[in-house]
């Protein structure tokens, strides 16, 4: 299962930067698909993430600012993140769990290497 991200960059704060993931391999994904990202010297946080078939979640912190969305056909998961502040610069990770692979389920939840984001003041 490879997960691979796009769409990070650079962008002003207020702008406006949209992120995708998509998820190749011979799979399903029965669970979640969501976003984690990590700035410089901190732990890697939950942003958002879409189970399947139910409601997105969102931190606190991106609330009102991001919008997850997620293509079930596709194994795909967007995130549009708009008013984007500089706390929000950090390396964006794709998470998967509860993947069936090759008709077996996954015990792991799968990663992608991530995408960076830059939001300048």
């Amino acid at each position: 299962v490879q997960l691979v991200e796009s769409g990070g960059g650079l962008a002003q704060a207020g702008g406006s930067l949209r992120l995708s993931c998509e998820a190749s391999g011979n799979i399903v994904i029965l669970g979640a698909m969501g976003w984690y990202r990590q700035a410089p010297g901190k732990p890697r946080e939950f942003v958002a993430a879409v189970p399947r078939g139910a409601i997105a979640n969102y931190a606190d912190s991106v609330k009102g600012r991001f919008t997850i969305s997620r293509d079930t056909a596709e194994n795909t998961v967007y995130l549009q993140m708009n008013s984007l502040k500089p706390e929000d610069t950090g390396v964006y990770y794709c998470n998967a769990d509860r993947v069936v692979l090759n008709g077996i389920l996954s015990p792991d939840a799968y990663w992608g290497k991530g995408t960076q984001v830059t939001v300048s003041s």
